[in-house]
């Protein structure tokens, strides 16, 4: 497999078609939406246990994804986090860039890259997207100095954000379990030790919007996703069949279920399916924190939701086999997590 060329050097180049790596076949191309289809719910931290515990049932068993907002984390801290990153894609020669590329052979290597799957068909439709990826927890992963060294708080800023964003998943994974009448540690018991990745995706304009995905359609893999948005819409979440656009909310954080999560709930709240679209005239950047198992880490459904009238629904899954398949197969929707599925 050759080493993509990245999606902002042929915008730089002037390119006026996609290339042909680019362009989704027609069913996957993104169609227009009414503007009168509603953002995902948004909940307030901030207010009394109980009503966000409400708040987030409600939001998961129908959506898969929501906003949070009086989360904790420095608004301060998400503004560099927008900030630093897209100082990195616009104002450093490509040569420097490449400096910090990530292994075009290699699942989910730390760096800066623009292909996410390993399939080495000609087929592969691409993503309209670059974008950097940073190993951050467990500590023995984080290595700063695999970071872009400018600008120069940039290792210490993306440090910080793992911290604080592990705090904001452990909160809402308890939040998630008691609104399921399980123990608060339930789903961070079964999930264990975050192995945490931070993923800024920048998404260049795009001359043919209407033929392209910047990120194709697919649910998270791992246990849940916090992403911080710029002001761009781009992300869009599938609802009862339909796509609806998440217009972004000031100093909101997305919350995305995943695929284990799923898993643990036995079906009961569902990982989000989401893509992202692209634009003609605008950049877009987002910052993706994802929280996973480790890969030696099985997943089943948590013991306190089955029953003799609640079987499981779904087999139980090494962590590592599960993201192999992702990675290998593709996720085309949620294919990998429909194949765990047990007729019940």
């Amino acid at each position: 497999m050759e080493e993509t060329k990245r999606v902002q050097t042929l915008v730089q180049q002037g390119v006026s078609e996609v290339p042909l790596q680019y362009i989704q076949p027609p069913e996957n191309r993104p169609k227009p939406i009414s503007n009168a289809t509603p953002n995902i719910p948004t909940i307030d931290l901030s207010h009394t246990k109980d009503s966000v515990i409400a708040a987030i049932r409600d939001a998961c068993r129908k959506w898969g994804a929501f906003h949070v907002s009086n989360h904790g984390v420095p608004i301060p801290l998400m503004d560099q986090m927008r900030k630093l990153p897209l100082s990195f894609f616009n104002d450093f020669p490509m040569e420097e860039k490449l400096k910090y590329a990530c292994h075009p052979k290699s699942a989910a290597s730390e760096g800066y890259g623009s292909r996410m799957l390993l399939s080495s068909e000609d087929d592969t439709v691409l993503d309209w997207r670059d974008y950097f990826d940073h190993h951050t927890l467990p500590l023995s992963r984080r290595n700063p100095l695999r970071w872009p060294h400018f600008p120069s708080e940039y290792r210490q800023v993306v440090a910080k954000c793992s911290d604080e964003m592990k705090g904001l998943a452990q909160r809402l994974l308890e939040l998630i379990s008691e609104s399921l009448g399980l123990r608060p540690s339930c789903i961070e018991d079964a999930v264990g030790d975050f192995y945490q990745n931070i993923t800024v995706s920048y998404y260049p304009p795009c001359p043919q919007p209407e033929l392209t995905l910047g990120l194709q359609t697919h649910s998270d893999m791992g246990a849940i996703t916090l992403l911080i948005q710029d002001e761009v819409d781009g992300l869009q979440v599938l609802k009862d069949g339909e796509w609806v656009t998440v217009h972004p909310l000031p100093n909101a954080i997305v919350v995305l279920l995943a695929d284990q999560t799923e898993i643990i709930t036995n079906g009961k709240y569902r990982s989000g399916v989401h893509r992202a679209i692209t634009n003609a005239s605008r950049a877009r950047l987002s910052v993706a924190t994802f929280h996973d198992p480790a890969k030696s880490v099985k997943i089943s459904p948590a013991s306190d939701l089955l029953s003799e009238s609640s079987p499981p629904c779904y087999s139980s899954v090494v962590y590592g086999d599960y993201v192999s398949s992702w990675y290998s197969k593709g996720p085309e929707g949620k294919r990998n997590l429909d194949a765990l599925r047990l007729d019940t």
